[in-house]
């Protein structure tokens, strides 16, 4: 009997020892006074106005085919309406009256089957290439669209005997992929009740060389677009019309990538600020003027500037920019009425009316949100 209560104290000795080296293994190390656990910071992603600005360009997804919009000229420059939204923008970012090509913008030529794929993908920070806002393009595209800068309607272009839509029965009809015109052509000869055969095609250039070839017997797509080609295209095929049928509405409106609402702000006050200034009446040459001595109350808030002397500036847009960019925007590019009569207007090749996009106080659907 005495051995065996030898063996039971010693086993007993030995499962407390285990017992208190698995609980010195469990305890944890002690930290340095003061000291804590590591913990890993992630930072947080650069916003798309950060990023800009320290590449120091602003990209601008642009069209290099559509004469009064986005155009590359003999001297292989682009230049259009659209053209000047992305100058307009890049001086709010970089604080300047004077934007270069190269040195604060950079204009990106896309098709238009490729032009969200290349948004979502980085290329460019803003797409300004007479783009349609739809309900499908915001919601799968990964496109935010901010302010509609033209109301646009699609048509038909073809050659001076053609009468009405009614004479296209049956006709192939040329027109650009990956574009809402393919989808409003089919809906609309639908409705009419005719027939067509549709050639799709990547932009407006294969389009005329389809056309002079007679591969198509008309063109559509957006009226202002085909208002711009009208008068090159006749010159080497004869006279063409473009038929008076509205076959679908058009707004064209910059987009960014969405996921980021302060750059979608920035893009929106820009132009919504290049709307509100010619309401307002300040013009290019103005500007400056206004500036330093504004008109009216609602000239000083949309510069960023005092009303009098012995006031502060009653409005802080908060945008991450300059509170005065609207001043280097418009001593840049000037008002909307300006952009438009450059590059649209009835004293140009194009020489469109401002029809829907007359201000609204003139009976137009342009309507500015204050500036406030």
């Amino acid at each position: 009997m005495p051995g065996r209560t030898r063996l039971v104290a010693m086993l007993a000795a030995v499962l407390t020892l285990t017992a208190v080296a698995c609980t010195r293994e469990e305890e944890p190390e002690p930290q340095a006074a003061g000291g804590g656990a590591e913990e890993t910071v992630q930072e947080e992603p650069a916003s798309v106005l950060q990023t800009i600005q320290e590449r120091g360009v602003l990209r601008c997804g642009v069209n290099n085919t559509v004469p009064g919009f986005g155009f590359e000229t003999a001297e292989g420059t682009i230049e259009g309406f659209d053209i000047d939204f992305c100058k307009a923008i890049a001086a709010a970012v970089f604080a300047t009256d004077a934007p270069e090509e190269g040195t604060h913008y950079e204009l990106v030529p896309i098709d238009a089957d490729n032009r969200f794929i290349a948004l979502r993908d980085g290329e460019y920070d803003v797409l300004v290439r007479n783009t349609t806002w739809t309900s499908s393009r915001e919601g799968t595209e990964g496109v935010q669209f901010t302010k509609t800068n033209f109301f646009d309607g699609q048509a038909m272009l073809a050659p001076a005997n053609v009468g009405s839509i009614n004479d296209l029965d049956g006709a192939t009809i040329c027109v650009t992929a990956g574009t809402t015109t393919e989808l409003n052509l089919a809906d609309y000869f639908q409705q009419q009740g005719l027939d067509f055969e549709p050639l799709t095609l990547e932009d407006y250039d294969q389009i005329f060389r389809a056309f002079r070839q007679e591969r198509c017997d008309a063109v559509t797509g957006d009226r202002s677009a085909l208002a711009g080609l009208a008068p090159t295209w006749s010159e080497d095929v004869g006279q063409l019309t473009i038929l008076p049928d509205v076959m679908s509405k058009e707004p064209l409106t910059p987009g960014v990538l969405e996921g980021d609402a302060d750059w979608a702000d920035i893009v929106f006050w820009v132009t919504n600020g290049i709307i509100l200034a010619e309401e307002l009446g300040v013009t290019q040459q103005t500007v400056a003027q206004e500036a330093q001595n504004p008109s009216t109350p609602g000239i000083a808030a949309l510069l960023g500037t005092p009303f009098a002397e012995d006031e502060e500036v009653n409005v802080e847009h908060g945008l991450g920019i300059d509170d005065t960019f609207m001043q280097n925007v418009l001593a840049a590019v000037g008002n909307y009425g300006e952009i438009f009569d450059r590059h649209l207007g009835p004293n140009t090749d194009i020489g469109l009316e401002r029809g829907l996009n007359a201000l609204w106080t003139d009976g137009g659907l342009q309507y500015a949100i204050p500036f406030r």
